[in-house]
C-alpha cells in the first residue's frame, strides 16, 4: 500500500486535471470527486488489480466517482426543484455571485475558447482527448480508463480532434 500511495502522490496533479475534466471544470466538484477517489482507495472500496498501470486504474476510479457524484447531484437537484423552486433560484444566484477566482488553467481568452469548444464535443470525445493530451496516456490506456474498446477510443479521438479544429476555426472566424 505505501508504494501505491507514493505513485498516487506522483500523479496527483494529473489526477486533479482528470477530475476537472470529468466534472466539466467545476473546481469544487472536482476536489470532492478526487477526495472521494482517494478515500475509496484507502478504505479498500477501490482495489488495484494490477491489470493496467496505476495511473490508468486510478483515472478509472475517478471517472466512476464523478459519475456517482453527478447522479447524486441530479437526484438531489430534482428533489429540490420539486419541493422548493424559489430556494433553488436563490442558491443559483448566490453561487454565481460567490464563484471562486479562476485558476491559471482557466485564464485567458484562448483557454476560454478551448473550454467552450471542448464542452460542445461529446463527453466521450472530451474524456479521450483529455486523457491523451493532458494526462499523456496512450489510446490503449485511455480506452481502458473510460472502459471502451481501443477502436472506439480511436474513433472518439479522431472525431474529437476534427470537431475541436472545426469549432476553434469557427470561433476564430467570428471573434
Amino acid at each position: 500500500m505505501p508504494a501505491l500511495l507514493e505513485e498516487l502522490k506522483d500523479i496527483h496533479s494529473d489526477s486533479f486535471g482528470w477530475a476537472l475534466a470529468c466534472c466539466a471544470w467545476h473546481q469544487d466538484q472536482a476536489e470532492d470527486v478526487l477526495q472521494e477517489a482517494y478515500l475509496r482507495v484507502l478504505d479498500g472500496r477501490a482495489v488495484f488489480g494490477r491489470k493496467s498501470s496505476i495511473k490508468t486504474w486510478f483515472f478509472g476510479v475517478i471517472r466512476l466517482v464523478a459519475a456517482d457524484v453527478k447522479r447524486s447531484h441530479t437526484r438531489h437537484s430534482l428533489m429540490k426543484q420539486r419541493m422548493v423552486p424559489e430556494i433553488l433560484m436563490r442558491e443559483r444566484d448566490t453561487a454565481r455571485q460567490n464563484s471562486p477566482p479562476v485558476e491559471a488553467l482557466h485564464e485567458g481568452e484562448t483557454s476560454r475558447q478551448l473550454r467552450q469548444a471542448l464542452l460542445q464535443l461529446s463527453q466521450r470525445q472530451r474524456e479521450i482527448l483529455h486523457l491523451v493530451f493532458y494526462c499523456e496516456l496512450t489510446l490503449e490506456e485511455a480506452a481502458a480508463t473510460v472502459q471502451v474498446s481501443v477502436g472506439s477510443a480511436r474513433t472518439h479521438y479522431h472525431r474529437g480532434k476534427e470537431g475541436l479544429l472545426r469549432l476553434l476555426s469557427e470561433s476564430d472566424t467570428y471573434a
